[in-house]
């Protein structure tokens, strides 16, 4: 045998040489052995090749990325995909089937509030605007009436109570609100009937443009163009145009349990807002009743939905609620609930103006809302709803083109399949030979460490960020300028991860190759998304098609691109097909990501003062940087360093951190065309305590200010000196709720508030409230009734004393509910020409021997609040608000508060 002459060291060529010379040898053992020896020849060759290239080519940095071309790639994917979202966004209608008409929604949208704020009680709700549409929806059914169609209305006025845990939990109470139903039917009558639900009451002090006199506008326009169909329809719709939806809920409830064509309902399309403008949004579905979302999707010009959405608002996160609960939860009915989300900074103010609201906005809903009810009208599903129940939908938009829905149980499939596809990839690699594989393992193990690590530590590094700015007293300073915040709180999360996987990849890692890492991160974030499926699937949630999506495309455009990439490293090419195939997912969850910044971001600024928003805000942009961040780790080990990307950020961060802490970020703004305002409560209020036998123990007179943000007053103490820490007050335990005039139950919410005395306030209508009886019953309780007349909004606190307990009262089923802290809550409400409320307790004493006698059994308080007409008008009041700054709103009202023993 010939041998050619090496180019390699004599160590090598004698080791090549000593191979050969054993392979001789082994050709005179027997037949049985022969294949095997062949096959230990070619391994030994195989070896020798590749220590030969090694020696040749040297893999130090070999297939690495450039510093600049990773930080160029990985910014312009990013803020391209961004832009594509925005750009999706701001597509309001591309185009319109025509049907239905923006311009006269729009004239009906003035019309209705160009009569102010429409509180529950007002003449401006109960008359002025009730009025109006009765008097359009007269001349659609005069107009209407030689067609196919019939149009009945009723004007319901109900009277009832129910319990919610809605904040925490209360019992609500209204007496003749007000309820405006429209059926339209074929002339043939139908059995089975649509609900279209929206409200026309307003909160006080705003006009209600966006919540929600554009979606009752849209109704109008919707049931003048069904009434006109040429073609009569196969089912009924109701028209409800509820007159008590801002106080929580109470006119849906009227309708749902009370009015005799509730009982043909059979679904619901609910319109509502929670911001001005933009597309509204798909948010709530069913329950379990998947045909609604199909003829949704089906039927909609313009989809626009998210699973995502309707999952945290069910989760309660949001403090928020709709009518969707009332028809839900009393009526047994499925439905869709959607709403405008965009710009909820203006939303319950008095910037909630019809010029705020596009006009594209309007055609678009008004579009949607007319497809979805003609084709509801005409199908199968609606005649046997309960056929169809089964199972929930995962539904998702994409860009705002089209809306992808499927079976919940089909989606438990793909998502199985997909995590059986993570585990055949992984697995491969852990099949090698026995000590290749348990070492991949363990180093799979290892790297999962490091980036579960990274994260933790990022977040406690940016929750320390937020911290600081927070005792520096510059929160909320991203309340008017969000990019400075993802300035701030990004750049510390992104540099942060960033420094712990330079830092493992030069002192741990420093043996490997970046190739090598990049590949096992790449693995590592393929089991950790893997983890977050098979949680999400196995709790059934539908938001798992988020984990999906992230397994499935990172998975298929790795396979696709295994081959160009051992071959040819991180080439440009494979560096592009590779986020391009991150692509669909990564739009999909900054889609997503500003759904979230777009609803929290607002309501950050009315969720009272006791939950720090920075930390809220910085632990959002932290899971936003974790989540984008899993995929792209593969190019922090794919780039030759990193000094200057953690040179840049740093940079960043001390730049924005030092602007910051001079305070030149103010969180509000009083630009017209786009507020940012501090939300204020002030009610001029007069306080009166009562002893055992009725007489005065005590008086006072002020003006209870209350702080919806984390920053107090002292924003305001500046512009009005006298609200400052001196007249801080604190919760009097003693007292049923604190024994200040809560119109809702928010005190855990809202715990800072100041109390500058003023002159008594003096209604027209002042609270009248008296114990009409006690009686003792031959069971040992005692019951109590009292009646109370007084303004259209009252609210109710009881506490029993001494050990005593609250076992019945005349609300709702009769059994009291949502014991809050020892403390009952009873909302009350009434329309106009309402009798005197009338209402009854039973308690029972306690049986101790140490409560002393004079205690008594319970403390009850009434408080009376006056938001419009004479009652409301308070020099003091007025006085204060004219030197309010113009970026602060403040609602403002007059109260009464009572507290009587007994």
């Amino acid at each position: 045998m010939k041998f050619v002459p090496s180019p390699l060291p004599f160590s090598l060529t004698a080791a090549a040489a000593k191979m050969e010379r054993d392979c001789t040898v082994r050709r005179i053992r027997t037949q049985q052995t022969q294949q095997q020896i062949q096959q230990d020849c070619r391994d030994e060759a195989a070896a020798l090749n590749g220590l030969r290239r090694r020696k040749h080519k040297p893999e130090v940095r070999a297939g690495l990325l450039g510093e600049s071309s990773a930080v160029l790639l990985l910014f312009g994917f990013v803020c391209l995909l961004w832009l594509l979202v925005l750009i999706s966004l701001q597509q309001l209608v591309i185009s319109s089937p025509g049907h239905f008409n923006a311009i006269r929604a729009r004239k009906h949208l003035e019309q209705i509030t160009s009569v102010g704020p429409r509180t529950v009680g007002s003449p401006e709700n109960e008359i002025l605007t009730v009025n109006y549409l009765l008097d359009q929806i007269e001349q659609i059914r005069t107009e209407s009436k030689s067609g196919p169609h019939s149009i009945t209305v009723d004007v319901q006025r109900p009277t009832g109570s129910f319990s919610i845990d809605f904040l925490g939990g209360f019992t609500s109470y209204y007496d003749r609100v007000t309820n405006i139903a429209v059926k339209l039917e074929p002339k043939t009558t139908a059995q089975h009937f649509m609900l279209a639900n929206c409200h026309f009451d307003s909160v006080a002090n705003s006009p209600g443009a966006s919540d929600d006199a554009v979606s009752c506008s849209v109704m109008l326009e919707v049931l003048h163009s069904l009434a006109n169909l040429s073609t009569p329809l196969k089912h009924g719709v109701i028209f409800l145009f509820n007159g008590a939806e801002e106080n929580i809920l109470q006119a849906s409830h009227g309708f749902i349990t009370q009015h005799p064509w509730a009982q043909q309902v059979r679904a619901f399309v609910n319109l509502e807002a929670a911001g001005v403008g933009g597309k509204e949004v798909v948010f709530q579905t069913g329950p379990e009743n998947p045909w609604l979302v199909q003829a949704y999707v089906r039927a909609a010009v313009h989809p626009f939905a998210s699973v995502v959405g309707q999952e945290v608002f069910q989760s309660g996160v949001i403090p928020s609620d709709t009518d969707f609960r009332i028809y839900r939860d009393f009526g047994n009915i499925p439905g869709i609930d959607l709403a405008f989300i965009e710009n909820g900074f203006i939303y319950h103010t008095k910037y909630d103006t019809p010029e705020r609201i596009h006009i594209d906005s309007i055609q678009r809903a008004g579009d949607n809302i007319l497809s979805v009810l003609k084709h509801l009208l005409m199908s199968e599903e609606l005649a046997d709803s309960s056929s169809y129940r089964h199972g929930n939908m995962v539904f998702f938009d994409l860009l705002g083109v089209t809306v992808v829905a499927y079976p919940a149980r089909v989606g438990t499939i793909i998502n199985y399949m997909a995590a059986v596809a993570t585990v055949i990839y992984l697995g491969r690699k852990c099949m090698l030979t026995s000590n290749a594989g348990g070492r991949y393992m363990r180093d799979l193990a290892c790297a999962a460490c490091v980036a579960v690590l990274s994260w933790f530590v990022t977040l406690l590094t940016v929750l320390i960020v937020a911290l600081l700015v927070t005792l520096a007293g510059r929160s909320m300073f991203w309340y008017t300028h969000f990019y400075a915040a993802v300035c701030l709180y990004g750049s510390a999360a992104v540099g942060k991860i960033l420094l712990i996987h330079t830092l493992a990849k030069n002192l741990y890692y420093g043996g490997v190759s970046g190739v090598d890492l990049s590949e096992r991160f790449f693995d590592v974030s393929l089991l950790l998304w893997c983890c977050a499926l098979l949680f999400l699937t196995q709790r059934g949630l539908c938001s798992a098609y988020v984990p999906m999506m992230m397994v499935v495309f990172p998975l298929a455009s790795k396979l696709l691109l295994t081959k160009h990439f051992r071959a040819r490293g991180a080439s440009l090419q494979y560096s592009v097909l590779y986020l391009l195939g991150l692509s669909v997912p990564y739009v999909h969850i900054m889609f997503l990501i500003w759904v979230v910044f777009e609803i929290f971001t607002p309501i950050l600024g009315r969720s009272g003062t006791e939950i720090p928003p920075d930390v809220i805000m910085a632990s959002l942009i932290t899971l936003a940087t974790v989540i984008l961040s899993s995929y792209l780790m593969h190019f922090i080990y794919l780039s030759c360093s990193t000094k200057r990307m953690l040179s840049g950020l740093g940079s960043v961060f001390a730049l924005m951190f030092v602007l910051v802490c001079c305070g030149l970020f103010f969180p509000y703004s009083a630009d017209p065309s786009s507020p940012r305002p501090k939300r204020v409560f002030v009610q001029h209020s007069t306080r009166v305590f009562h002893a055992l036998d009725g007489s005065v123990e005590r008086s006072d007179s002020g003006l209870w200010i209350n702080s919806l943000d984390y920053s107090g007053m002292q924003h305001i103490t500046p512009h009005v000196p006298q609200i400052n820490d001196s007249i801080r007050t604190r919760c009097s335990d003693q007292l049923p709720y604190c024994g200040f005039p809560w119109f809702l139950p928010v005190k855990f919410l809202v715990k800072k508030n100041w109390y500058l005395p003023a002159p008594e306030v003096s209604p027209r209508a002042p609270l009248e409230f008296r114990l009409l009886s006690r009686q003792d019953t031959e069971w040992g309780t005692v019951k109590m009734s009292f009646e109370a007349k007084g303004p259209s909004h009252m609210s109710l606190y009881l506490r029993p004393e001494g050990g005593a307990t609250l076992i019945g009262w005349s609300f709702g089923d009769g059994t009291p509910q949502f014991d809050l802290s020892g403390e009952y809550f009873i909302f009350y409400s009434h329309g106009l020409d309402a009798p005197t409320w009338s209402f009854w307790f039973e308690i029972q004493p306690s049986r101790s021997s140490d409560v002393p006698p004079d205690e008594g059994l319970i403390s009850l308080a009434i408080s009376s609040h006056y938001f419009f007409g004479p009652d409301r008008r308070s020099e003091p009041l007025e006085s204060l608000l004219k030197r309010f700054p113009a970026w602060a709103f403040p609602s403002s009202w007059v109260s009464t508060y009572h507290m009587y023993r007994y």
